[in-house]
């Protein structure tokens, strides 16, 4: 056998194994989810219906940031959600969960590296239950997911980087991030496009939901946002808490590893590569949230590619610490370690100078 077959039967047999695996766990769980289907997606249609009737955006009778309903997204995302809510709900569902599932796809395709890698990665998010969790709720994440490949993609187009990360940000307030991050590796066009997009989809939100849902948004999120006692919130600090650490002790870990993440953004956009610091900042974007959510790791998807293009194997075991086949063993304390572990990783291997990984040939052999 040449050294070379081993690598072909791999090619060959990847997408065969990532198609099953995908059908296996994702078409099952939507298969079974019933009324749980689209559980978030359904707070994205009940706003986008409000608007559609005349009424206000936000539900402003929410205390927590649990249940049922609750959209808390910010005015710029209903130019993307208002025209599903002229179909009816359990159509806009499913339309809505082939467009997720569509965005994850064509984000797997534009990854800057070898075709080996991909189907590697389409293997690690059917295993892995952030992905699946994701789909089922019809959550933003494989959105994300494909702004933050398109950005990685074409990170030296500034029209293209700077739109993705307005489009990333009108989702979800987190990638903003990304516009510092180019602000401190001097991607001047790129922050100009991206301010220029967020004020058109602010004025275009404005005008569909009125200039009241600002503030609406602003006291939705004070009424409902005490991230150190939510339950199933994955930050450290949260994470603690639920450990029986005092809340103040809890608190107090969460703003240093806010710091922390933060100072590593910094350091990773002076001294690592361009690829390694944007990976950093995608990764930080998310730890930086108040509230972390399971479904967020399924993000660590990028990184984890690039770590494995740059030949680093072991980096399939952080998808696979969240797999669906160990859900009912996983303590929460391994999101929070595999955020960290992928941050700092990602840095040290990005570390200036480093070859870059685009060209890279697929190290599994």
């Amino acid at each position: 056998m040449t050294s070379s077959e081993p690598r072909n039967l791999l090619a060959a047999v990847l997408p065969v194994a990532a198609i099953a695996a995908l059908l296996i766990f994702v078409g099952a769980t939507l298969a079974v989810a019933g009324d749980t289907l689209g559980f978030d997606y359904l707070a994205y249609h009940a706003a986008a219906r409000r608007i559609l009737n005349g009424e206000q955006l936000y539900d402003m009778g929410f205390q927590a940031i649990q249940g049922w309903g609750l959209f808390y997204y910010p005015p710029l995302f209903l130019p993307f959600i208002l025209p599903f809510g002229l179909l009816d709900p359990t159509v806009a569902t499913w339309l809505w969960t082939a467009l997720i599932l569509a965005a994850f796809f064509i984000g797997v395709a534009i990854l800057p590296v070898s075709r080996t890698i991909r189907w590697v990665v389409v293997l690690l998010a059917a295993l892995s239950w952030p992905f699946v969790y994701a789909i089922k709720l019809g959550q933003v994440g494989p959105l994300l997911f494909l702004t933050f490949a398109i950005g990685w993609r074409w990170l030296d187009d500034p029209t293209r980087l700077g739109l993705s990360a307005a489009v990333g940000t009108a989702i979800k307030m987190q990638p903003a991030l990304i516009l510092g991050w180019a602000v401190l590796t001097r991607r001047w066009t790129a922050v100009v496009i991206g301010v220029i997009a967020l004020v058109v989809l602010a004025v275009i939100a404005t005008l569909v939901a009125g200039l009241a849902s600002w503030g609406d948004f602003l006291t939705l999120m004070r009424q409902v946002v005490e991230p150190i006692r939510t339950e199933r919130n994955m930050t450290p600090g949260a994470v603690l808490f639920r450990l029986g650490v005092d809340a103040d002790v809890a608190g107090l870990v969460q703003i240093l590893s806010t710091i922390l993440v933060l100072a590593v953004v910094v350091v990773a956009a002076l001294r690592a590569t361009a690829e390694a610091s944007y990976l950093v900042t995608v990764t930080a974007s998310q730890l930086l949230s108040p509230v972390l959510w399971d479904h967020y790791a399924m993000l660590l998807l990028l990184p984890v590619a690039y770590l494995l293009a740059a030949g680093h194997r072991w980096a399939v075991l952080i998808p696979l610490a969240t797999s669906t086949l160990l859900i009912n063993v996983t303590p929460p304390i391994v999101y929070p370690i595999c955020f960290f572990v992928t941050l700092f990783a990602t840095v040290i291997v990005g570390w200036r100078p480093a070859p870059s990984v685009r060209a890279a040939e697929p190290s599994f052999a």
